[in-house]
């Protein structure tokens, strides 16, 4: 790392590491691409959850001081009951969406103004745009902002699921979304989207915005094809079910899929890979064919000896880089529209698509069913995987992107 190279401010939603979710996962290759060509200070938000029990925040914080000065700061509400209602409240209150008071933090923003004081930073870099709280406070230094998903189009379908109040209420946080992503995506001097679905709703969002697309990546070396003798069998899926996609397509499975997929290969077993609650355990501890693991620290043994991948998705976001992950274990895939949207995926070529439960427990039943249809569909995928996805591919048309968005201000 060049002392010659431009100092950029990546600020983020989350400490990114372990990479447990798929959020994580785009946050730290993004980081690692991105110190390729700058000098880097993080100042991050920090979640507690499960799969980052096992480590100490010092390893963590190790891990990711390989690549940048960094900063963590716990999300304030996360312990406090009190907090949450609170920040729930002023949103109402003030008509702003409820992530600009998730993230409404002193310790936070302490750091901020300490870390602008004394650094030059040419860029700043956004991880999402529930940090929108701090956008006001980047002192004109133009920034960069990586969109995970349109989140107030997520939020919206969201809350067409949900009845009563709580559907009420997502409507309206939906709308306060879509309020600050028009007001902010224009002042950006750069927004970065994971797919061209994603970037065309965004232009219709926003007109005269620069939406740029970096799709979502994949490590082709630490996902590796399985060798070629290596036995397979099953079905694998995996995505965490406090992410509502992923717990809409398990209830899919759980109560329609897999029993269509069952009457037609009735040796047919799924393992569902995936942070899940002990409600869910209960709930579905009887459903024949289904194995739920709970999170996992690494899932390439599972997806490696899988006969198949699904993404049974039925509304947007989930489990779309999982796809990226089983393609470049050589896994054949079966998947909605959905589920593989934004991605290059060709039905019948580098995966099976379906939507409705028949066509789905078809395909599912053709690929178990057939091994050259396995090892076609799986090299396919690893090809697409190589040649499109990988990290280090998309790293330099992102650091271009936003070297081209540093110029710009200069």
């Amino acid at each position: 790392m060049s002392e010659q190279q431009p100092s950029l401010l990546f600020l983020s939603h989350r400490l990114p590491y372990p990479a447990h979710n798929g959020a994580a996962l785009r946050t730290l290759n993004t980081l690692k691409q991105l110190r390729k060509g700058f000098r880097v200070t993080m100042l991050c938000f920090d979640r507690r959850d499960a799969p980052t029990g096992g480590l100490t925040p010092e390893a963590r914080l190790e891990a990711i001081a390989e690549l940048a000065d960094v900063a963590v700061v716990p999300i304030p509400q996360e312990r406090s009951g009190t907090r949450l209602l609170w920040d729930h409240l002023r949103s109402v209150a003030a008509g702003k969406p409820y992530t600009w008071y998730v993230h409404d933090s002193a310790a936070f923003g302490g750091h901020l103004r300490r870390v602008l004081d004394r650094g030059a930073f040419g860029l700043v870099h956004v991880d999402t745009l529930d940090l929108v709280r701090w956008l006001p406070e980047l002192r004109g230094i133009p920034a960069a902002c990586t969109h995970h998903n349109v989140e107030s189009a997520l939020l919206r379908q969201r809350a067409e699921h949900e009845r009563g109040w709580r559907g009420a209420y997502m409507a309206w946080q939906a709308e306060r979304l879509l309020e600050a992503e028009r007001e902010w995506m224009p002042r950006l001097a750069l927004n970065v989207a994971c797919s061209d679905d994603d970037a065309a709703a965004f232009r219709r969002i926003a007109p005269g915005s620069r939406v740029e697309v970096v799709p979502n990546g994949v490590d082709v070396e630490y996902f590796r094809p399985a060798p070629l003798e290596a036995p397979r069998g099953g079905l694998v899926c995996v995505g965490g079910t406090s992410w509502h996609p992923n717990r809409d397509g398990l209830e899919w499975c759980a109560g329609e899929l897999l029993p269509k997929i069952r009457s037609r290969a009735p040796e047919a077993s799924l393992t569902w890979i995936g942070k899940i609650s002990e409600a869910e355990r209960t709930r579905y501890a009887s459903t024949p064919g289904l194995r739920l693991t709970g999170y996992v620290p690494d899932v390439r043994p599972y997806v490696q000896q899988a006969a198949c991948f699904i993404a049974p998705l039925r509304v947007g976001g989930g489990t779309r880089l999982k796809i990226l992950d089983a393609w470049a274990m050589g896994a054949p895939v079966v998947s909605t529209r959905i589920g593989a949207e934004g991605l290059a995926a060709v039905h019948e070529e580098n995966a099976l698509l379906a939507d409705d439960a028949e066509s789905f427990a078809d395909s599912v039943a053709k690929v178990l069913a057939d091994p050259t249809l396995q090892l076609r569909l799986g090299a396919a995928g690893r090809r697409t995987a190589e040649t499109i996805y990988d990290w280090d591919v998309l790293g330099v048309k992102m650091r271009a992107l936003y070297e081209s968005a540093l110029r710009a201000t200069d």
